[in-house]
């Protein structure tokens, strides 16, 4: 009879499959549950317009109120919020021997034997937590939808599961903390999506493994997953990726996200990276194929957010997280990033951008064919913190303005003008110098052109050099409003462009639009 390691014991040396068989034993309670869910997924995969493979789901397009609405709010609140130390990786880090993380908590808990991640759960409690006032926030915000995350790389579901005894809803704040987010803000008309990470949990808490922690007990074993050892390199390809991911947890991983599509029917789910691992990608064909057939039966598609070349590309909406596109893209595409500048989640002493700078880059993802999906990491006792939420209200009124030049529109021709560049590519939306009165960018709305100027004109006017006058075929502007004006403006068209007599004031703040009409338009 094998032994039973102890909770000291370092399981590291163990097998992928002994390991992962400890997991199992301890997940199997709700074995009936998850079957359940995967023969619903394994017939309604089938059963509609997409079958489970990508050339079938390369027919895939994002439905039009999500290219209407190009802005949302992303939501990262979980147990990592309690020690609010470092960032929303916590967990994984607090169990790398010698990182900061770790020698924070230890310094601050004692060894990882004693006090382990599991710890922290009676200390979350969201005892402020106000739902309602969330979504009334957001709808302020000017987001049209909101995407709290459902589960993170953690393993702790914020979201009332029938698959796990380790959720918000049976311990710590027990609260279905996701749902109640989910009915407040489609209270406020907002379109809601879920946020799912439990891939990555395969191999999260691998640290655990190599020294004596908690993660070897296998009593916990349910929470802290299989924690096998990770096989891959962040900056590197996922088909470098080794990582051991058994049919089970795969299994899992699809039951828990066809459960939350059950119970709460987002109207988008968003992927972390890791889904295009290798072993994980028929788990993943299927699991779309289900979704955009059981969303396209309750009558309208869904949207699945990812990163990288996780999927097909016209499969799913490409998200590039911290980043943006250099260029206009032929189908839509998402940027996610965070006000928060040094964690996704809520840490002490962060800092945070600035609205001007979520207004500008704003403009430039639309101006792309893009949304902004903008990150808010809530304390753990439910409050957001009173600097995002300023944030957060002055962006809604910049939007309150010049929403026309934004929601709603597709790109023009070209996405702007003017020297200032963005650095393409993920993890790069910090890196684009400050934006100058000489850069525009431009999106149009039936026969309007609107130019958002990315600061004021000192000079007393904004030139657009692309609506040159002498260019062969040039169209003849007939008027230009600049919005939060009512006045119209004087203007001429030289060979060198448009040039706009503008205020001496400025009507507002970060950036300014004109709303351009056209003479060949009136006929």
């Amino acid at each position: 009879m094998a032994q039973v390691p102890s909770q000291d014991a370092v399981t590291a040396k163990q097998s992928a499959t002994q390991i992962d068989e400890a997991w199992q034993k301890a997940s199997s309670k709700y074995d009936k549950q998850r079957d359940v869910l995967l023969s619903t997924v394994e017939r309604e995969s089938t059963e509609g317009p997409f079958q489970p493979d990508w050339q079938s789901l390369a027919n895939y397009r994002a439905p039009d109120w999500y290219r209407d609405a190009k802005f949302g709010i992303f939501i990262h609140w979980g147990l990592y919020s309690v020690p609010a130390f470092g960032n929303e990786w916590y967990p994984r880090e607090m169990y790398q021997e010698g990182s900061a993380v770790n020698k924070h908590h230890v310094a601050t808990y004692g060894p990882l034997t004693k006090f382990g991640y599991k710890d922290f759960l009676p200390m979350f409690k969201a005892e402020h937590f106000d739902p309602q006032a969330w979504a009334k926030l957001f709808k302020e915000s000017g987001a049209r939808y909101v995407v709290p995350v459902f589960e993170h790389h953690d393993g702790f579901a914020m979201y009332d599961s029938d698959l796990s005894d380790w959720t918000a809803k049976k311990m710590g704040p027990r609260r279905d903390l996701a749902g109640e987010i989910a009915l407040a803000v489609r209270a406020e008309g907002l379109h809601l999506g879920a946020s799912s990470h439990r891939i990555e949990h395969d191999w999260f808490l691998d640290g655990g493994r190599k020294e004596n922690s908690d993660v070897n007990d296998p009593q916990y074993a349910a929470f802290y997953g299989p924690a096998h050892s990770r096989l891959g390199d962040d900056g590197a390809s996922l088909a470098e990726d080794w990582t051991y991911v058994s049919p089970a947890y795969a299994k899992d991983w699809l039951a828990r996200n066809a459960e939350i599509v059950q119970k709460y029917h987002p109207d988008l789910i968003y992927f972390d990276w890791w889904i295009g691992q290798p072993s994980v990608r028929p788990y993943l064909a299927e699991f779309a194929a289900y979704y955009y057939n059981e969303s396209s039966k309750r009558g309208r598609i869904g949207i699945i957010n990812s990163k990288l070349v996780d999927m097909q590309k016209t499969s799913t909406v490409l998200d590039i997280e911290r980043g943006q596109s250099a260029s206009i893209l032929p189908e839509a595409w998402q940027t996610d990033t965070s006000v928060s500048n040094k964690s996704w989640g809520y840490i002490e002493n962060d800092t945070f951008k600035t609205p001007e700078f979520i207004v500008q880059q704003l403009a430039d993802i639309v101006s792309k064919n893009g949304n902004l999906l903008l990150n808010v990491g809530p304390k753990s006792d439910g409050t957001i913190p009173q600097a995002v939420q300023q944030v957060l209200l002055e962006v809604g009124g910049w939007l309150k303005v010049n929403g026309d030049a934004i929601y709603g529109t597709r790109p023009w021709t070209n996405f702007g003008e003017g020297p200032t560049k963005v650095e393409a590519g993920a993890f790069h939306d910090t890196q684009t110098k400050p934006y100058t009165a000489y850069d525009f960018r431009f999106t149009t709305k039936g026969k309007t052109l609107y130019a958002i100027e990315m600061a004021w004109p000192t000079e007393g006017e904004a030139i657009i050099h692309t609506l040159s006058g002498n260019v062969v075929g040039a169209r003849k502007v007939s008027a230009v409003n600049l919005l939060g004006t009512s006045a119209e403006l004087t203007f001429v068209q030289q060979a060198n462009g448009l040039h706009i007599h503008v205020p001496a004031e400025a009507p507002g703040k970060y950036a300014f639009v004109y709303r351009i009409s056209f003479e060949d338009d009136k006929h």
